[in-house]
């Protein structure tokens, strides 16, 4: 029986399969594929990010790779919504549906006010991020971002991780300057403002909105487990069937 693929884009953290784990079960009904984005792996060392490489991935993942129909639902967090987002506008035929969870898609909103104050709180420190140890570009970035303290990485993965953090592009550089036309659900926390000005932007330009607890990772509680696979399933019913 012919599956609708759904493909998952992580954010800056955790990425593959471990990036959704409320997500998992959802390859009983679909073909599921947790992707890893450009620099991602756990074992070679992280290189620098590309938005180009990042949407490439995706595109690939959409492919006819010999299950009958090519295309699918997109599901991205955070950073990799900008890679969701670009594959939709160069192949919205490929593109079935948008869930954009915590979408940090900055550079549609960079003129508006907690967009432009959060990029002028974050450039100079990125501006400066080659010249900086991980260590000291993730202590800086979490105490701007979050208002806290990190301890320093310990474990290999933990500088790994700080590593490939310092080696991302920042969010507002990204080439992203139109919106896709397709059906587009945006999953947000409800606890920050920049991600709640973003979404606003999207629901303007046709999107649903949908908040759920979680903080950043609401796709991690139950509402907004089922805010995903109830918009994904929404969408496919009413699609005329692909493949049979």
């Amino acid at each position: 029986m012919f599956k609708q693929r759904v493909v998952f884009v992580h954010g800056s953290g955790s990425f593959g399969a471990a990036a959704w784990p409320r997500q998992h079960g959802m390859a009983l009904g679909y073909d599921a594929l947790f992707l890893r984005r450009h620099g991602y792996d756990a074992v070679a060392e992280p290189v620098e990010s590309s938005f180009a490489e990042d949407t490439a991935i995706v595109l690939r993942s959409l492919s006819d790779d010999g299950r009958g129909a090519a295309g699918g639902h997109v599901v991205a967090h955070a950073q990799g919504a900008i890679a969701a987002m670009m594959a939709a506008v160069e192949r919205p035929d490929l593109v079935h549906s948008l869930t954009l969870v915590e979408p940090a898609c900055l550079s549609l909103t960079a003129e508006l006010p907690a967009t432009s104050a959060h990029i002028s709180l974050m450039k100079p420190l990125f501006d400066v991020r080659h010249q900086l140890g991980d260590d000291d570009f993730q202590r800086e970035f979490v105490r701007r971002v979050y208002a806290a303290d990190l301890h320093q990485a310990a474990t290999v993965e933990e500088k790994r991780s700080a590593h490939r953090l310092r080696l991302q592009s920042p969010s507002w550089e990204a080439p992203l300057h139109i919106v896709p036309g397709v059906p587009t659900l945006v999953l947000t926390g409800g606890w920050e403002p920049l991600y709640e000005e973003i979404a606003g932007y999207l629901r303007e330009t046709g999107a649903l909105h949908r908040t759920a607890p979680g903080g950043h990772r609401p796709q991690d509680s139950a509402d907004g487990d089922r805010a995903i696979r109830q918009f994904i399933a929404e969408v496919s019913r009413s699609e005329p069937a692909r493949a049979s």
